[in-house]
């Protein structure tokens, strides 16, 4: 059986506030043509989307229309399981999933975690697949309880009941291949810039021993294509996203996971690169070796994120550097020679580390370091605003 693994589309997102619609629409035009056209010929038996689909819950219509177009190209030649993820809104994603055809499987509701798409290739092997939408555990460690006791509030303990609940099912299906779709990060793993912090209570992270007895889990959450440790005889990778989305992603080779599983043994994981639209590039030094030096000529166009060392801002930077760089995003001014007190911006406010956010917003209004109780309480706003702010989402769509 052959499946393809993506993640982290993110349609609607801005890259410095460039527009990314036309790159994500050239990615995920290479992604329908790796399916209706497979380079080994070994047709795909489904498409495996774990979460984070949009880049916020209410996307705009030029994004939410690149994601029809995509869904109609790939459910015409095989099956789609998409789950949502901590940007998508889990509602909206999961609209009409009741009125879906088969090929088009949107699981995006705790009720659906034990409730596996079945798949069966023209060999006979046959797999369940489980859908895992991401978990705010304030939520889910009500819901996955079973009416007793709220869970503890961890990602660990939501993730890994409804790995439980998988793996029951998953009981009364012998000689079935499992396969599990989870937006999570799994300890091990490597973030950048770009994911939004999902931590509560100080904790972001899962052990990758949850799923274990899973043939397959196929992650969502880490833009970097990785292979965190699993538990034995199971098979844990992140994709990544297909489209770099930070200038920590620069050196990303972005691909998708195609995966075989046969009736038996591990799942077999082969990437394929997905060619970037536009290259990354930092580059640093006097802007009239900038402008001038043939060092830099690969960059002239790509993204690029530039560091001047004159000793005195040059004027008009911005447009100078834009005169032989036009897709330049970000410039800095760091004289040589001057003391580095860090860079001022290179992480968008809202993905930062609510602690590392607290602690600095502290440091800057009282001019003193954060003690541990003041950024307990930031920590423990910023988690009600964000549960506030899905809660409205949810009497929105309602």
């Amino acid at each position: 059986m052959r499946l393809l693994h993506t993640s982290d589309w993110h349609l609607g997102r801005t890259l410095h506030g460039v527009n990314l619609h036309e790159a994500q629409s050239a990615v995920l035009e290479r992604i329908c043509e790796l399916v209706e056209d497979p380079p080994d010929g070994i047709p795909v038996d489904a498409v495996l989307l774990a979460g984070d689909v949009y880049d916020r819950g209410v996307p705009p219509v030029e994004s939410v229309q690149l994601f029809e177009w995509t869904l109609s190209r790939l459910s015409a030649v095989t099956t789609v399981v998409v789950t949502s993820g901590n940007h998508d809104s889990s509602i909206r994603l999961g609209y009409g999933a009741g009125l879906f055809r088969e090929t088009i499987r949107m699981v995006t509701d705790l009720g659906q975690i034990d409730l596996p798409v079945q798949l069966e290739d023209s060999n006979g092997v046959q797999a369940a697949v489980y859908g895992i939408p991401y978990l705010d555990p304030d939520h889910a460690r009500v819901a996955l309880a079973g009416g007793g006791e709220p869970l503890p509030r961890s990602h660990q303990a939501v993730v890994g009941a409804a790995c439980d609940r998988i793996r029951a099912d998953l009981a009364e299906r012998p000689g079935v291949r499992s396969v599990v779709l989870a937006h999570a990060f799994v300890a091990g793993a490597e973030p950048s810039d770009s994911e939004r912090s999902i931590m509560v209570g100080g904790v972001d992270r899962v052990a990758g021993t949850v799923f274990h007895g899973l043939d397959y889990a196929a992650l969502g959450h880490l833009h970097g294509t990785q292979a965190p440790d699993g538990a034995a005889g199971s098979v844990v990778r992140y994709s990544g996203s297909p489209l770099r989305y930070s200038f920590s992603e620069q050196d990303h080779r972005k691909v998708v996971l195609l995966v075989d599983l046969d009736a038996t043994g591990p799942a077999r994981v082969t990437p394929v690169e997905i060619v970037q639209p536009r290259a990354m590039a930092t580059l640093r030094g006097r802007l009239d070796e900038l402008l001038e030096s043939a060092d830099f000529a690969g960059a002239e166009d790509a993204w690029v994120r530039v560091t001047v060392t004159d000793r005195i801002r040059p004027d008009s930077l911005m447009d100078r550097l834009k005169s032989r760089f036009p897709y330049a995003l970000q410039v800095f001014h760091e004289p040589e020679g001057a003391i580095d007190r860090g860079r001022a911006g290179t992480t968008v406010v809202s993905e930062r580390d609510p602690r590392e956010l607290g602690a600095d917003f502290i440091a800057y209004v009282t001019k003193t370091e954060a003690s541990g109780g003041e950024v307990d309480v930031f920590e423990a706003g910023f988690e009600a605003a964000v549960r506030a702010q899905h809660r409205a989402e949810a009497q929105e769509v309602a």
